[in-house]
């Protein structure tokens, strides 16, 4: 498996508290997020990882000192949404491997991990049915596959929360790609990566969903997530 990880946004919603560092930069005991990220995967064996950076990059490439990945840089970052990313990456798309996609601000500990890892569907979203009333971006599902997707469902709709991690099987990365450059041939530039997935449930297709109730995971969207990863690791 390799590895696509997504971090060029600027992260408004908590960009006060992070001194002009990138989201995936927080400071973790004395070591930044993404280099945590890395090692777990390196510990994995995945050593084929690549990154997309747009905002403040060197503070992630200062961080990565010393590993080993692709790098791509998205200089849209703060007018487009991370299709953009997606597109810079397109020669990433192109392999007959298996990848993950995930956001540079995800935290997931060593568990998940092995969970996708062991993953056999496709495509497939990383999702939470602990967290409903304060979920961010919400699923609805059944029987493990993706029926509603969207910020706007209620809580009553709502199965779980989406983790910002998906996985693609080989099979599945050609077209994966190929809707991605549609979409930005179609100056479609407010979609995220995520959605030229979620738009496939409208063609029938089964989008399904991995549920990791019961392994800690959070994404760095707010300080209180934040507070949660450093009491997490410092537990």
């Amino acid at each position: 498996m390799k590895v696509l990880i997504m971090a060029a946004g600027v992260g408004s919603r908590i960009s006060r508290h992070l001194q002009g560092q990138p989201k995936c930069c927080v400071d973790l005991k004395g070591k930044p997020l993404i280099r945590h990220t890395f090692e777990k995967l390196n510990n994995k064996g995945i050593t084929d990882i690549a990154i997309v950076t747009g905002y403040q990059e060197k503070y992630i490439h200062q961080a990565l000192e010393g590993c080993s990945y692709t790098r791509y840089f998205n200089p849209f970052f703060r007018v487009a949404n991370s299709i953009s990313s997606a597109w810079f990456a397109r020669d990433f798309l192109s392999s007959d491997d298996d990848i993950m996609i995930m956001n540079g601000d995800v935290f997931i500990e060593d568990s998940v991990l092995d969970i996708i890892l062991s993953e056999t569907r496709s495509p497939v979203m990383i999702s939470d049915s602990s967290r409903i009333e304060d979920a961010d971006y919400r699923f609805k599902w059944q029987d493990d596959k993706l029926l509603k997707y969207g910020k706007e469902l209620t809580p009553a709709e709502t199965t779980g929360e989406y983790v910002g991690i998906g996985v693609l099987k080989a099979d599945d990365i050609y077209p994966f790609r190929q809707r991605v450059i549609d979409a930005v041939t179609n100056e479609d530039y407010t979609c995220w990566w995520e959605d030229v997935i979620y738009r496939t449930v409208e063609e029938g297709v089964d989008i399904h969903i991995n549920d990791i109730n019961g392994h800690f995971w959070a994404e760095v969207d707010y300080i209180e997530d934040y507070e949660r990863i450093k009491a997490f690791v410092n537990s």
